[in-house]
């Protein structure tokens, strides 16, 4: 902290002394504080050592040849899992509200029903199988809905067993 402050108040007084054209034997009029001029001219030996070799530059290019596209490809696929995260809710709820009609419309003795459903830009297509279950005599109805991710097909599925006599 105070040694930032001092390099502060440096860079102050010598812009000062630039600009009204001093060389700082006495401070500015209104300034009670002491400044020194100091310029700092680095030997040329030093000059040339203190610039990037050329290895040090072909690494860092290096370096991030192999980072930039990683990180890229971690975003995108964090994108991706994130739309695919969105798309499953929205493909659970529309796979539950068929489910629902069809118990309560009492359209589950049929083979197979499909249809398709759109939600923005989005076409979520959905279809019901019912099949018999080897237990008692109850059906198991089984509802998929496909909808797609960047040129990707998912699926979501929800089933259930419904009672033969109530149909």
């Amino acid at each position: 902290m105070v040694s930032s402050v001092k390099t502060a108040l440096g860079v102050f007084c010598f812009v000062m002394a630039k600009t009204m054209q001093l060389r700082l034997q006495k401070p500015p009029i209104g300034c009670d504080m002491r400044c020194k001029q100091t310029i700092r001219v680095m030997p040329a030996v030093k000059r040339a050592q203190a610039a990037f070799t050329l290895v040090e530059v072909l690494a860092a290019l290096t370096l991030m040849a192999i980072v930039i596209p990683v990180a890229v490809e971690g975003l995108r696929i964090a994108g991706k899992a994130g739309e695919v995260g969105q798309r499953k809710t929205a493909a659970a709820r529309i796979a539950e509200r068929v489910l629902n009609e069809s118990m309560v419309t009492g359209q589950l003795r049929g083979a197979t029903q499909n249809g398709v459903v759109q939600e923005g830009t989005i076409q979520y297509q959905w279809s019901t199988r019912s099949e018999p279950w080897p237990q008692d005599s109850m059906r198991l109805v089984t509802v998929q809905v496909i909808f797609p991710v960047q040129g990707r097909d998912y699926d979501v599925r929800l089933s259930t067993l419904v009672d033969n006599s109530t149909q």
